[in-house]
């Protein structure tokens, strides 16, 4: 097999390839024993018709795409090692030649790996940032604490107030029709938390359990839906039942409920020290990604669409993933957002690309300064991670293999040994 490759423009170019008219005729013997068991010609039992009469009657071209999906993964993937490139996206094979007794000629136009030219990334400065632990911060953690341990009391009278659980029946009617996605039972909804369109929570507050109201909003011009882009709308809302937090006092006793402590100093104390470690932590990633950042910036590098693109899609899954722990389906954030999935890409895009550039520049970091993930590294890191889901070592090893993850697990050890790299060249004082 021949591989020869020709870089085009930016990050794309052509892959020839031609393979041997030995694994062709080989390529095409398989496809024959594959594509005669599905054959019934009269005279012969299915599956058992001749070579040389099958060819006769429906020609040796009908098994050139099931010799072709035969040879061109390994021939491509063989090339691709030949030649050296890293391809980040599927490639659009034309097939030049292919014909029994000859060789197969394809090529393949492949958007490869950009290659990064790296600017400073020793001796980096970044803009300083106070991290501090103020009394103020400390008592809206122990407020967020009395939220928390807040008793839902079902409010039998009066009116619906912000930050009280509403739970709501509604059905949603433009020009006197009711549209689709804008019905829902028994719906849940903390009130003043901006879930629903602008305006909707807002009329709720004020409703009495058993009302029933007619709630009239006005969709955003950017809605996903074009029927009711910038159109007003109005809601039947029926509140079904209503609760509200009944806060615990903050005083000993709280303390001796939530803690281990005796008094509410003492929980004060103790919240303090874990807002202060919190911080430095804050503080260690800040100088990290603000030194990885800047290195990105000074990088020089042409960055494929694509890459993008596929850091999107990643980013939109673990976006919905997110909502479902929160109760809610990517289909109800676009309904009730007024976003849909190209405007959500677009809002995430920047992200993206960013995330995109600085992994490409701390893989040259790596590679220029030989920085490797070693099996102690991975062990070590497998030994943290057995102490934080509280599972054996040797099992998680076992999982991470069976799921082709070990080769992610070597990256992301790698990645993190060279922003320790760039924190320790770094003339910040972390």
């Amino acid at each position: 097999m021949a591989a020869n490759w020709e870089k085009v423009e930016n990050n794309q170019g052509v892959l020839t390839v031609e393979v041997d008219a030995s694994q062709v005729d080989a390529a095409l013997d398989q496809a024959f024993k594959k594509v005669v068991q599905k054959v019934q010609v009269p005279g012969f039992r299915k599956g058992k018709i001749p070579r040389k009469m099958f060819e006769a009657r429906f020609g040796v071209e009908s098994l050139y795409q099931d010799a072709l999906d035969i040879l061109l993964p390994n021939a491509y993937g063989q090339a691709v090692r030949e030649a050296g490139i890293e391809p980040v996206d599927r490639p659009e094979v034309d097939v030049a030649q292919m014909e029994k007794g000859k060789n197969l000629i394809f090529k393949a136009t492949v958007t490869v790996k950009p290659e990064v030219k790296l600017g400073d990334y020793k001796n980096l400065s970044i803009e300083e940032k106070e991290f501090t632990v103020s009394d103020e911060s400390v008592d809206a953690e122990l407020k967020r604490m009395q939220e928390r341990h807040a008793e839902l009391v079902a409010v039998e009278e009066g009116a619906a107030q912000n930050t009280d659980q509403a739970v709501i029946d509604f059905e949603g009617f433009q020009d006197g029709v009711a549209f689709e996605g804008g019905k829902a039972e028994d719906y849940s909804l903390e009130l003043g938390s901006g879930t629903f369109i602008a305006g909707f929570e807002e009329q709720v507050v004020g409703m009495n359990v058993g009302e029933e109201k007619e709630i009239t909003v006005t969709f955003p011009e950017e809605y996903h839906s074009p029927n009711l882009a910038g159109k007003e709308a109005v809601f039947k809302v029926k509140l079904n039942s209503l609760k509200r937090k009944n806060l615990p006092a903050l005083d000993d006793e709280f303390a001796k409920d939530v803690s281990e402590f005796d008094t509410l100093e003492e929980l004060k104390a103790d919240t303090k020290k874990k807002l202060e470690d919190k911080t430095a932590l804050e503080k260690d990633q800040y100088v990290r990604e603000q030194l990885v950042l800047k290195a990105a910036e000074n990088a020089e590098l042409e960055l494929p669409e694509v890459m993008v693109e596929h850091e999107l899609d990643q980013m939109v899954s673990e976006f919905g993933q997110r909502l479902q722990y929160q109760g809610m389906t990517l289909e109800l954030y676009y309904q009730f957002s007024g976003m849909d999935e190209s405007q959500l890409r677009d809002q995430l895009r920047a992200d993206a690309t960013s995330r995109v550039r600085t992994s490409l520049t701390l893989e040259a970091i790596g590679k220029a300064e030989n920085i490797e993930a070693t099996e102690e590294d991975v062990t070590a890191e497998l030994e943290k991670l057995a102490a934080t889901y509280g599972r054996p070592a040797d099992e998680l090893r076992k999982i991470f293999s069976a799921q082709d993850g070990m080769a992610a697990l070597y990256r992301d050890v790698q990645t993190r040994k060279t922003v320790d790299f760039l924190v320790a060249e770094s003339k910040v004082n972390a």
